[in-house]
C-alpha cells in the first residue's frame, strides 16, 4: 500500500517536472496570452491614452475574442463555442449581453493575465538564472560576491538551492494560472448555461423536425410500394382467379369452391390493403390538399359531418398529414364513443397558423386521462409544435380544438 501511495506521488510529481510536457505547455499557453492583452495593459499605465486603446478594444472585441479561442484551441484543445451566430448584429449582441461579457474580459481579465504571465514567465527565468549561478559566475566584474573563489562559494550555493526550488515550485504555479485562465475565458467568452439550453432547444427543435419529415417521407415511401407492388399484384391475382371462375366448367365441384374461395379471398386483400395504404398515407392528400382529402374522410365517415374549410394556400407536407391523421381518428372516436348524429368540422388558416376545430352533439365524457386515443391525438399535435384541447362535459358536446404551424 506504502508502495503504491510512493509510486503515485512520484508519478503525479513527475507530471510536474520543470522538464516536463505539460509544465511546457502550460508555459507556452500562458506566453501566447501576453501580446493579446498587453496594449490594454498599456493604457492602464498611460492614463493620457488609456481611453483611445479602450475605444480601439472594444471596436476589435470580435477579433481579439477570434484570436484569444484560437489560441485556446491550438494549445489547450478547448473549443469556446460563439455565445451568437457570427451574422448577429450589434443590436443583438448588446441585448444579449455578449459585447459587455467580452469586453470586461478584454478590459479586466486580459489585462491581468498579461501582467501576472509576464511575471510568471519571469519567474521561470529568474529560476533558470539562479539554478545556473555556478556556470555564469565567472561572468561577473571583479570583486563581485558571486565571483569570488571563481564562483564556488557558500552564497552561489544558497542561490542555486533557491533557483532549484524555484523552478520545482513554478510547474504547480503555471498549472494553476493556465488552469484560472482558462475557466475565466470559458465563462466571458463562451455562452452562459441559460444560452446553452437555449441553443439545445433550437438544435432539438429543428431535429425533431427532421425526424418529423422522415417519417412522414417514409409512410410516403412505404404508401408508394404497397400500391404500386402488393396492391397491383393481388389485383391481378384476383382477375385471373375471376377468369377462371368464369371460364372453367368443367373441373369437380371441390376445386370449383377452392376457386371462388380464392377469388373472394383476394378481393377482400385488396379492400383492406387499400384502407392500409389510404391509412398511412393518402394519394388525394399529396395531389389534391388537405381540402379534398377531408371531403374524402367527411363522405366516408358513419356520421354527417358538416366540413367548413378556409385555406387560401397549400401547407406544409407534414403538417397536412398531422391535421389529416388527427381529424380522421377524430371523426372515428366520434362514431365509436360519443354516440354523436352529427359533426361540425372547421379549419381556417391564420397568418402562419392552422385552426382545427371539432365539435359533436354526443354524450361527452371525454378525458384524455383515460384514453388513449385522445393522448395520440395530443402527442400527435405537439409532435410539429402544436397544441390541441378538449373541452367534453358530461351529456356533451365535446369540442376538440387543435392548432398546428402552417410550416415546420
Amino acid at each position: 500500500m506504502i508502495q503504491s501511495n510512493l509510486r503515485q506521488v512520484l508519478a503525479r510529481s513527475a507530471e510536474h517536472a520543470p522538464w516536463s510536457d505539460a509544465a511546457r505547455r502550460d508555459s507556452v499557453f500562458i506566453a501566447a496570452g501576453v501580446p493579446l492583452g498587453l496594449p490594454v495593459l498599456l493604457a492602464l499605465l498611460e492614463p493620457r491614452s488609456f481611453w483611445l486603446l479602450a475605444v480601439l478594444s472594444v471596436g476589435c472585441l470580435d477579433l481579439l475574442t477570434t484570436a484569444q479561442r484560437s489560441r485556446l484551441r491550438s494549445l489547450r484543445g478547448v473549443e469556446v463555442p460563439g455565445r451568437l451566430p457570427a451574422d448577429a448584429g450589434w443590436a443583438a449582441r448588446l441585448r444579449a449581453g455578449f459585447t459587455w461579457r467580452q469586453a470586461a474580459y478584454h478590459l479586466l481579465v486580459a489585462p491581468a493575465q498579461s501582467l501576472l504571465g509576464g511575471a510568471l514567465l519571469g519567474l521561470w527565468g529568474a529560476g533558470l538564472v539562479l539554478a545556473t549561478v555556478f556556470g555564469w559566475a565567472w561572468l561577473m566584474p571583479p570583486g563581485s560576491p558571486l565571483r569570488s573563489g571563481f564562483g564556488w562559494s557558500v552564497t552561489n550555493g544558497w542561490i542555486t538551492g533557491a533557483g532549484l526550488l524555484l523552478l520545482l515550485f513554478m510547474p504547480w504555479l503555471t498549472a494553476g494560472f493556465a488552469a484560472l485562465e482558462l475557466w475565466a475565458a470559458r465563462a466571458l467568452l463562451g455562452p452562459n448555461r441559460a444560452e446553452v439550453l437555449e441553443r439545445r432547444v433550437e438544435d432539438l427543435a429543428e431535429s425533431r423536425a427532421g425526424v418529423v419529415d422522415a417519417a412522414d417521407a417514409e409512410r410516403r415511401r412505404i404508401e408508394r410500394d404497397l400500391h404500386d407492388g402488393a396492391q397491383q399484384r393481388l389485383v391481378a391475382l384476383a382477375m385471373n382467379l375471376g377468369l377462371a371462375r368464369r371460364t372453367l366448367r368443367d373441373i369437380p365441384p371441390e376445386a370449383m369452391q377452392v376457386i371462388i374461395e380464392a377469388h373472394e379471398e383476394a378481393q377482400a386483400a385488396i379492400d383492406e390493403l387499400r384502407d392500409l395504404v389510404r391509412g398511412l398515407h393518402p394519394v388525394v392528400l399529396e395531389d389534391r390538399g388537405l381540402d379534398a382529402a377531408l371531403s374524402g374522410i367527411a363522405a366516408r365517415s358513419p356520421v354527417p359531418v358538416r366540413l367548413s374549410v378556409d385555406l387560401p394556400r397549400r401547407i406544409s407536407p407534414t403538417v397536412e398529414a398531422v391535421a389529416y391523421f388527427t381529424v380522421s381518428e377524430a371523426l372515428t372516436n366520434a362514431a365509436k364513443h360519443a354516440k354523436a348524429s352529427r359533426v361540425d368540422l372547421s379549419l381556417r388558416q391564420s397568418a402562419d397558423r392552422l385552426h382545427i376545430t371539432i365539435t359533436d352533439d354526443g354524450i361527452g365524457g371525454a378525458d384524455t386521462a383515460r384514453g388513449t386515443g385522445l393522448i395520440g391525438l395530443r402527442r400527435r399535435a405537439a409532435s410539429v409544435d402544436g397544441t390541441l384541447s378538449i373541452t367534453s362535459p358530461r351529456g356533451g358536446p365535446t369540442t376538440i380544438t387543435m392548432e398546428l404551424p402552417c410550416e415546420l
